[in-house]
């Protein structure tokens, strides 16, 4: 490879696999310091990898999610031929390394998954014990360099601005994340977060619920069995949701994308699992606390439970998790 690379990467399609991948593009930085990397991306993405050092730029992935699209996905290629020295394929879908063999770039690299002989040159293999293990596995596809937890910057002046808008103080408030775009599965209930809410008010602390639109109904559930509690759920741009949890004394969050965000800016963070497994894709940061019943019908990694009882979760005490933020608090106050 030349001694400043262009490197393209097709991202993943998650928000916490995007943060995931930070691990593979902070280790191939450190093997090619002036490397240029560049991320296949969707537009949602971009707030996200505007945040990591490492990335010079995003490009518009143009298929859409589920789609084969074999006739854009040669366009693609085509029309970015001759401009990368290697490729990076982290999905391991047969379709997601179409668009760097159409490129014909020399170097493309990536897990065999779904048999892709001849379009990947470098197939890294790919353990049993890595497959759920996200960030190692995208790590190993640098065949070198060392494993570093993720890292986003933080914007000061927005951060400043959406305190002020939203009536938070920096680290004067606890940022509940009570979403989870894959299921039902990894959803702590809403009035177990709510049992939370209150006894982080009870501290003194102030509760601000971030997530999506998509995760409204869920906050304002939450928001009604806690009053006092600021639901900014759909309100807030991916962006600022970095910022604002970045600037939170401590986070509660389902195993999510935002799980992920709060360790990357490095806010203490309780990590609560339920159809997952602690093990596979913890928050990446010694500033945690993992919370799982551990019982033998997990992890099933079921969007919806098999069993429908939900065990995982509904017996999964507020008092664990207020003990967990404890000592969280603790650890900062010594």
């Amino acid at each position: 490879m030349a001694e400043s690379p262009a490197i393209l990467v097709i991202g993943p399609r998650w928000v916490g696999d995007m943060v995931m991948a930070q691990c593979l593009l902070a280790a191939l930085k450190e093997l090619h310091p002036q490397a240029a990397i560049d991320v296949v991306a969707p537009a949602w993405a971009a707030p996200l990898l505007a945040r990591m050092p490492q990335v010079r730029q995003r490009i518009e992935a143009t298929t859409k999610p589920g789609s084969f699209g074999l006739a854009e996905r040669w366009r693609f290629g085509r029309s970015i031929r001759g401009r990368y020295d290697a490729a990076y394929v982290l999905p391991g879908s047969w379709k997601s390394a179409l668009i760097p063999f159409f490129a014909g770039i020399k170097k493309r690299v990536g897990h065999r998954r779904e048999m892709r002989y001849g379009l990947l040159t470098d197939i890294v293999p790919l353990p049993e014990d890595l497959k759920r293990r996200t960030a190692q596995a995208y790590f190993s596809l640098a065949r070198g360099g060392t494993f570093q937890f993720p890292k986003l910057t933080v914007d000061t002046e927005n951060q400043a601005a959406l305190l002020r808008r939203s009536g938070l103080e920096s680290k004067k408030f606890v940022a509940l994340m009570p979403g989870a775009e894959f299921g039902p599965a990894k959803r702590w209930p809403s009035e177990k977060y709510a049992g939370f809410a209150h006894a982080m008010m009870a501290k003194g602390l102030a509760v601000a619920l971030l997530g999506s639109k998509n995760d409204a109904p869920v906050t304002a559930e939450i928001a009604a069995l806690a009053p006092g509690s600021l639901d900014l759920a759909g309100q807030t741009r991916l962006e600022d949701a970095i910022d604002l949890i970045a600037a939170a004394r401590l986070a509660a969050s389902n195993d999510s994308g935002l799980m992920h965000v709060a360790a990357a800016v490095g806010t203490p963070i309780i990590a609560i699992y339920g159809s997952t497994s602690p093990q596979n894709t913890p928050p990446l940061t010694d500033d945690r606390e993992l919370v799982w019943l551990g019982l033998s019908c997990s992890p099933c990694h079921q969007k919806i439970c098999p069993l429908g009882h939900l065990n995982c979760l509904n017996t999964l005490d507020v008092s664990l998790v207020t003990a967990a933020a404890g000592r969280l608090l603790e650890k900062q106050a010594a």
